[in-house]
């Protein structure tokens, strides 16, 4: 008999197989704020995780708690983001898409309130809010 192919001795898995964990630094994901309430952070770091394209931004918000973000095109250290329904419209800032005119550029779009965003994430993307309508808001 001969050997098994090597795909199916990877699929089986095993210590030789497995991924290393090692140089993740966090979740790439918001905190979990209230959006009636307004928060603002400061950009105090941007660092590179292995095996994403897009860095990540280290925020600390005014509550000292610390949180890593996928960084937008033109985050540099000390600017300022602000979560909240009453942020203004600038790049980094957290809004809810029902507040963002037509025309805005928008990344990192949640699909569910909370899940810490799943659409535009990678490195250059991006979307435009096309229109609001009664059922949403079409991107």
């Amino acid at each position: 008999m001969g050997k098994r192919p090597l795909v199916r001795r990877r699929g089986r898995g095993g210590m030789q197989y497995r991924v290393s964990a090692t140089g993740k630094i966090a979740p790439a994901k918001y905190p979990s704020f209230e959006l009636s309430e307004n928060h603002v952070g400061e950009i105090i770091d941007l660092v590179h995780e292995r095996g994403r394209d897009v860095p990540l931004a280290k925020v600390r918000f005014n509550n000292g708690s610390i949180s890593f973000i996928p960084a937008v095109i033109g985050a540099k250290v000390g600017s300022q983001i602000q979560f909240g329904l009453k942020s203004k419209i600038d790049d980094g800032n957290v809004i809810s898409i029902q507040n963002i005119p037509d025309g805005t550029a928008v990344c990192n779009v949640e699909k569910q309130f909370g899940d810490g965003g799943s659409f535009m994430k990678s490195a250059g993307t991006s979307a435009t809010v096309f229109s609001h309508e009664d059922k949403g808001v079409t991107i």
